[in-house]
C-alpha cells in the first residue's frame, strides 16, 4: 500500500524549486543579507580576475582593491536594496494570510 502526502498551496510559487511563502521575519532578513553577501563576494571575485587579465594583457597597474570598492560593494548594496523589499513583502503577505485564516 502506497501512502501519499498532499499539501495544499494557495498563492505563493517557487523559484528554482524553493517555495516563496511562509518565511518568518528572521528568515526573510537572513535571506536578504545572504543574497547581498553572496553577490558581494561573487562580483568581487569576478572583478579581481578581470583586473588580473587587464593588468597582464595591457601591462597596466590598476590596484586590485578597486574591485571591492567599485564592483563588489555597489553590487552587494543593490541586491540588498532589492532583496529587503521583496522578502519583506513576502513576510507581510504571509502574516496577512495567517491573520485572515485565524
Amino acid at each position: 500500500m502506497t501512502r501519499t502526502t498532499q499539501t495544499a498551496r494557495t498563492g505563493g510559487g517557487t523559484f528554482l524549486g524553493f517555495p516563496l511563502e511562509g518565511f518568518g521575519l528572521f528568515t526573510s532578513l537572513l535571506l536578504s543579507f545572504a543574497a547581498a553577501f553572496f553577490t558581494f563576494f561573487a562580483t568581487t571575485f569576478i572583478a579581481i580576475f578581470a583586473l588580473l587579465g587587464w593588468n597582464l594583457v595591457g601591462h597596466h597597474a590598476i590596484n586590485y582593491a578597486d574591485s571591492y570598492l567599485y564592483a563588489g560593494f555597489p553590487a552587494g548594496v543593490l541586491v540588498l536594496l532589492v532583496a529587503l523589499p521583496v522578502f519583506g513583502t513576502l513576510w507581510v503577505r504571509a502574516r496577512l494570510r495567517q491573520a485572515n485564516h485565524s
